[in-house]
């Protein structure tokens, strides 16, 4: 840190010059006109929400099509803009804001749900586009941000008190240190999560290998390793307590009341049904999951769960006016069972691959998520200047 500390007793000891965003740019809208029609063939890429959302500098590369009719006015964005997504369905998300730190080569435009504040010429040469990245993902920018938006099922991000947020005008020199600094944090969570997504392709192979091995193995029906339960209530309870709920795809909630204990949980219906994930210790399932009660002493409980997790749940689900998993498809469904002895052996083999790329505490995941705590504690401490005083 001493080289970026240099640089500020250099450039700015006394503080640096804050401004509103309102001074620095100038507000422009998203596509304007459009019909569902339109995206349906579209000959010219545009941003979304989940564009702004997941990627701090934007993905120019994006498959997001909309149709742009010749001399047709709309704003394409430049290199430079930040975009923001004006309106979320929770308050946490509202204002998510993203930069186009590159130059376009194309016309790019921007979804009708959003809108750009584009840099005042004046104010060109004082941001580098990967500062601006940084600094509006910055966790008291987001507070400031998030000060600005209203509403109760949707929340939309007031520009008017948006644009009187302020924020720093450090030196370039400043600026540029400041980047390396924590584009260097972010390349090494983005080299720690491709080999977590590397190791969990391999993870995934084993898996398959282990399981689905024929030799010295008998079939049998998966009704007589579960009880299959569907869960209770349709709604997600809303009482609060000490036992976790699991919907369609894992925890949702916090309940009163269990009903199930450390076992598997699959998505009955709706989008996610079929897919499979365990719940440790005692635990709700609504409606929404599938209660799995193990019930065969010649099956380790471990084992029978991984063997749901290489069933293909999703191709079984009923076409009605949304999928489900009946219990019938769930208690025919027929799988190899080895003896104990290397169940064991299978077992201890998946839970070291599971500890490596599932848990929390240790692993991959554990040192990822340690250094994406390192990097927002190096950028609040990096984005905190001092205001200059002119008194």
């Amino acid at each position: 840190m001493s080289k970026i500390d240099d640089l500020i007793r250099e450039y700015c000891p006394k503080g640096v010059e804050y401004k509103e965003l309102g001074e620095i740019g100038t507000i422009f809208s998203g596509l304007r006109g459009k019909s569902k029609e339109d995206f349906s063939d579209g000959n010219a890429r545009y941003i979304s929400y989940m564009n702004i959302y997941k990627n701090p500098s934007i993905n120019l590369k994006c498959d997001d099509f909309v149709k742009i009719l010749p001399n047709e006015k709309q704003t394409h964005i430049e290199r430079g803009d930040i975009l923001i997504a004006g309106s979320s369905e929770t308050l946490f998300d509202s204002g998510m804001i993203s930069i186009v730190t590159e130059e376009p080569i194309e016309n790019i435009y921007l979804n009708s749900f959003c809108f750009g504040l584009r840099l005042n010429p004046n104010y060109l040469s004082e941001f580098l586009p990967s500062f601006l990245k940084h600094l509006f993902r910055d966790r008291n920018f987001r507070e400031k941000v998030i000060g600005c938006s209203f509403g109760v099922t949707r929340y939309n991000l007031s520009k008017k008190l948006f644009l009187k947020i302020k924020i720093p005008v450090p030196p370039i020199p400043v600026q540029e240190e400041m980047i390396k600094i924590l584009d260097r944090f972010v390349e090494l969570e983005a080299e720690l999560e491709a080999e977590l997504e590397a190791r969990k392709v391999q993870y995934e192979f084993y898996r398959g290998k282990l399981l689905l091995e024929k030799n010295n193995r008998q079939n049998m029906k998966l009704g007589s390793i579960y009880q299959f339960q569907y869960g209770t209530g349709n709604t997600i309870p809303t009482t609060g307590g000490e036992f976790p709920v699991y919907g369609s795809n894992g925890l949702v909630g916090m309940h009163s009341e269990y009903n199930s204990e450390d076992a598997p949980v699959i998505g009955h219906i709706g989008a996610y049904a079929g897919i499979v994930n365990w719940a440790s210790g005692k635990h709700f399932v609504t409606y929404n999951g599938i209660i799995c009660k193990h019930k065969n002493d010649s099956v380790l409980p471990r084992y029978a769960y991984y063997l749901l997790l290489v069933q293909k749940f999703g191709e079984k689900t009923k076409n009605a006016s949304q999928p489900f998993i009946s219990y019938k498809a769930l208690n025919e469904t027929e799988v190899l069972m080895p003896p104990l002895k290397e169940q064991e052996r299978i077992v201890s083999i998946l839970d070291r691959f599971d500890k490596l790329i599932n848990d929390i505490s240790e692993g991959l995941p554990a040192e990822i998520e340690a250094r994406r705590k390192q990097y927002e504690y190096y950028r609040n401490k990096l984005l905190s200047f001092e205001e200059l005083s002119y008194e």
